[in-house]
């Protein structure tokens, strides 16, 4: 048996959220500075600038995460590659090439807790159903996952879309059942969610970070004609149609 403060709040960090088996464990306070760094420190606990970890529990289930994302196991937990066979590993190195994540993501199971390494970006919990089963993510986003989450990785479909937009080739998608976790530059309270029924969404830039699957994403001119483009300044914007929903980080 492990006993241990981890899942107690403490005056240097509590949990502020859950959602499944996933926690977030945040440091509000930096309490290892000294006098030449604590004016720092402070300032940025106040701006919300503090180390974040997630924490995953296993009840004889499983995980799976960015790959050197781990900082501690605790109680029965083992950890496998994920590969199988020759094929699979080429197949998964390619897809991480294409989309700039680590193509091997490790899957942990077992009875215990895996505890992530601390990061200073913000952490996003989100649930598979939330978004009708497939949820495309920018690259660079995924952090963690139940392992009755699958992941593919999916092409534009258009040319125009890839290059235009500004979005890239391929992305990742998640689709199954669980909970999954985003490692985002901006915090959930910043991010703005837009549920489309049949309808159409013009961003202007890459804000979207996550969208559903089934969305059409094209690149269109703000106006019918080149020179109205150009005169209204706004030129092309990304474009979301159908049935589903996009989440946007306006101030990024």
């Amino acid at each position: 048996m492990i006993q241990t403060n981890l899942f107690e709040n403490t005056p240097a960090h509590q949990v502020v959220d859950k959602l499944g088996n996933f926690s977030i464990i945040e440091y509000t306070k930096d309490l290892s500075v000294n006098r030449g760094s604590a004016s720092t420190a402070y300032f940025m606990s106040k701006m919300n600038v503090r180390k974040r970890q997630l924490l995953i529990e296993l009840k004889n289930t499983g995980a799976i995460m960015q790959a050197g994302a781990m900082q501690m196991m605790i109680g029965n937990v083992q950890a496998a590659t994920n590969v199988q066979g020759a094929g699979d590993f080429f197949k998964k190195m390619v897809g991480g090439k294409v989309t700039g994540e680590s193509g091997i993501k490790p899957r942990y199971t077992g009875i215990g807790h895996v505890l992530l390494e601390p990061t200073y970006k913000h952490i996003i919990l989100q649930s598979i159903d939330d978004w009708g089963g497939a949820i495309t993510i920018e690259d660079g986003l995924f952090l963690a996952c139940d392992d009755t989450v699958q992941m593919k990785v999916t092409a534009r479909s258009n040319f125009s879309s890839a290059v235009a937009g500004g979005e890239g080739l391929f992305n990742n998608t998640l689709f199954g059942k669980g909970v999954f976790a985003l490692e985002s530059s901006v915090p959930a309270s910043e991010l703005l969610i837009f549920d489309l029924e049949n309808d159409t969404l013009k961003i202007d830039g890459s804000m979207a970070i996550a969208w559903t699957h089934t969305l059409n994403f094209t690149v269109e001119r703000t106006t019918k004609t080149l020179v109205g483009s150009a005169a209204s300044g706004e030129g092309l914007v990304n474009v979301y149609r159908g049935t589903g929903r996009v989440l946007v980080a306006p101030v990024t």
